[in-house]
């Protein structure tokens, strides 16, 4: 029973977090270089889904912190995060290579990733209420537990994938515009997809 269930939250978990992986990928690339950032950004991913299971889990008890309404609105934190990126790319467009590795500043932040995190998962949480609702105290347990285990094993790939010699070329290189481009149609496809301001 047990192991059922563990399969079931571990193939649950990959559905629906199977884009962190890039996002991920495209947090270290960006973190690259910066002094603490693989632990900002470990530790902003486990805040931000930390995060979606506090509101998953009460919403299964009847608890409604987050109108479903309001969902869609999350899509404003990446896009928000993907215009300010864009906008420092684009300041720093003409500056050479080491000038250019500081336009982050220092890499993504704690906040910023559990930000870009929780919002990507807004979806996640219409998924994991009607589970949690019928898995029961025990199983919801089992659930949560695997799903901050597999947290970082998506850290853990996302840093394996930014760090590859050609991805990692590629990230260096491509990076800067592909965060705030990802980050930007992340923000629009929930906004979009959830019909806020009536779209």
């Amino acid at each position: 029973m047990t192991l059922g269930i563990i399969g079931q939250a571990a193939g649950l978990f990959a559905v629906t977090n199977i884009d962190d992986i890039l996002i991920l990928a495209l947090f270290f690339a960006q973190g690259a270089g910066h002094r603490g950032s693989t632990r900002k950004i470990v530790l902003g991913q486990y805040l931000g889904f930390t995060a979606i299971l506090a509101v998953a889990v009460a919403a299964a008890f009847g608890a409604t912190f987050l109108p479903e309404s309001a969902i869609p609105y999350l899509g404003l934190l990446p896009l928000a995060l993907g215009l300010k990126a864009a906008w420092q790319a684009w300041r720093h467009r003409n500056e050479d290579g080491d000038d250019e590795g500081e336009a982050p500043q220092g890499g993504p932040t704690v906040m910023a990733v559990a930000a870009v995190t929780f919002a990507n998962g807004g979806d996640n949480i219409g998924v994991y209420v009607p589970v949690f609702a019928t898995a029961g105290i025990g199983g919801m347990s089992v659930y949560a537990a695997v799903f901050l285990v597999l947290v970082a094993v998506w850290c853990f790939a996302g840093k394996f994938f930014a760090t590859r010699p050609v991805i990692a070329k590629a990230l260096a290189r491509w990076g800067h515009i592909l965060l705030p481009a990802v980050l930007i149609a992340i923000g629009l496809l929930i906004i979009i997809e959830g019909g806020a301001f009536g779209l």
